[in-house]
């Protein structure tokens, strides 16, 4: 064989082998029922007390996290060679050296009285009682310089949704305090109705814990009027306007907070420089009020279903690696409004324009087998054509899921979209999914344990997620961000 011949079987074959390495499979027999159960029944499990943010039962889950990952082959991609991204979380609370008078009666804060907002107050005021009245009606009230006494009125509350009862006086502040703020009242002391009666003990642990910030957001305590609310039985106290003097101060508290980061690198000389980032989240509510004698708020599909999902996905990429790099971020905080995934999207560990696409997964064990939802493949909320595209292929290839479409539009009363850890990414303008199973009625209750979870369904969520992934880590080219991408809110 001459020189010529054999330079050109040699490329033959060198060709050959690229487009075997090209389009080679994802390892999905990597990924087990087996595995996702066991590491599911050991992170949701009342060892680490329902991994509230900020707590040393957060810290824990994390240092137990960090050796999982190691075993499943990733390198420590977070600070200083460590697993561990750390932050500061800012906690404001009403100070206990707070009181509320009304006429001639010293009430008792979290007993007589909720304090639903942290904001520094100190006054006397007029109190106004206006009973049950709308907003388009306060206009012609005359409410300036004046505390207003309203009856709780859920006319224009939408009560299609989960935890109804906890959420009720939030939708109710929120109906009634832009309103009421610009007419220049000096307050709001909302009156319980029947919803907002069997609420008190829901939103109780709430107020009392305060609200939370990182660097950029709610650092200091907001600057406002205050929002109370009284039992209805106890209505007469504000009924002949009587003068309220109140002292309402609040302490500002630092609490460490961490994400837990790995990776595991690529094998194209110039695509491993670029990363898939694959998200969730490891924190929940820790320990509250009891439900059903339960007081561990486990947070086995919320969200430790996305994160043993992490780890067989870990499981499979170590086996064989994409040609890009993966990027595993385990975000702490995000019940507290997504703190973790806020600071890493500003504080990126890798250069923020090689991360090509975030895949977030949150809540992703539960209900019917056939059903999921992909939040962010609907206008508005779409920011990359190719990236919903590469999903919807990688669904139709094996899942074939049914789409809940509709969480995935502005009108669904949930906005699910705004409520897990892609959204700040979306706004930092990377490419961003939210693969979900949805709510169900065990939604932030100490019920949401491991043996409620569906093993089958987290299964074909996590071979979704991964089969999504590797398309994304193995075509030549990035998805492209859709220009002058904008969300409705």
């Amino acid at each position: 064989m001459n020189l010529k011949k054999s330079f050109l079987v040699l490329s033959i074959l060198s060709l050959n082998l690229f487009h075997a390495q090209s389009y080679k499979k994802p390892l999905v027999s990597a990924i087990t029922e087996k595995d996702l159960r066991t590491d599911m029944y050991q992170m949701a499990a009342d060892q680490f007390w329902g991994r509230e943010a900020g707590t040393l039962d957060e810290l824990k889950v994390s240092m137990w996290f960090a050796d999982k990952m190691k075993e499943a082959g990733m390198k420590p991609a977070g600070d200083n060679g460590t697993f561990f991204q750390f932050f500061d979380m800012y906690r404001h609370q009403v100070s206990p050296q707070s009181s509320v008078k009304i006429g001639d009666k010293n009430l008792k804060i979290w007993k007589d009285i909720l304090v639903q907002d942290v904001t520094d107050n100190n006054f006397t005021a007029p109190i106004l009682y206006l009973g049950k009245v709308e907003p388009q009606d306060l206009a012609s009230k005359n409410i300036a310089g004046k505390v207003v006494a309203l009856k709780a009125s859920d006319l224009n509350v939408s009560k299609e949704m989960t935890l109804f009862e906890r959420r009720y006086p939030g939708f109710i502040r929120t109906k009634y305090y832009k309103t009421i703020s610009q007419l220049g009242a000096k307050g709001i002391i909302f009156i319980t109705d029947d919803i907002s009666d069997k609420s008190w003990v829901e939103v109780l642990p709430q107020m009392t814990r305060g609200t939370y910030g990182v660097e950029g957001l709610r650092e200091k305590v907001d600057v406002g009027i205050p929002v109370f609310w009284i039992k209805q039985e106890n209505e007469n106290w504000v009924k002949n306007n009587p003068e309220i003097t109140l002292n309402i101060q609040t302490e500002t508290y630092k609490y460490p907070s961490v994400n837990i980061i790995g990776k595991i690198e690529g094998t194209d000389p110039q695509l491993k420089k670029e990363y898939v980032l694959l998200s969730g989240h490891q924190d929940h509510d820790g320990i509250r009020h009891p439900v059903k004698n339960d007081t561990i708020y486990n947070g086995a599909d919320d969200n430790a279903s996305t994160c043993v999902a992490m780890l067989a996905m870990a499981r499979a990429y170590s086996k064989q690696p994409s040609k890009r790099s993966i990027l595993f971020v385990i975000h702490g905080a995000e019940e507290r409004g997504l703190l973790g995934s806020r600071w890493h999207a500003a504080h990126p560990v890798v250069p923020k324009e090689s991360i090509v696409a975030v895949l977030n997964g949150d809540m992703i064990g539960r209900n019917d087998n056939n059903e999921a939802a992909l939040l962010g493949s609907e206008v508005p909320h779409k920011n990359s054509e190719e990236l919903v595209k590469m999903a919807l292929n990688a669904n139709n290839e094996s899942t074939k899921f049914k789409f809940l479409k509709a969480w995935d539009l502005p009108e669904h009363p949930e906005y699910f979209y705004f409520r897990s850890d892609h959204l700040p990414y979306a706004k930092a303008g990377i490419p961003a999914l939210f693969f979900t199973s949805v709510l169900h009625h065990q939604y932030h209750t100490p019920q949401d344990e491991s043996e409620n979870i569906n093993f089958k369904k987290l299964y074909k969520m996590t071979e979704w997620m991964y089969r999504t992934s590797w398309k994304v880590a193995n075509e030549p080219e990035r998805p492209k961000l859709i220009p002058d991408f904008k969300l409705e809110r």
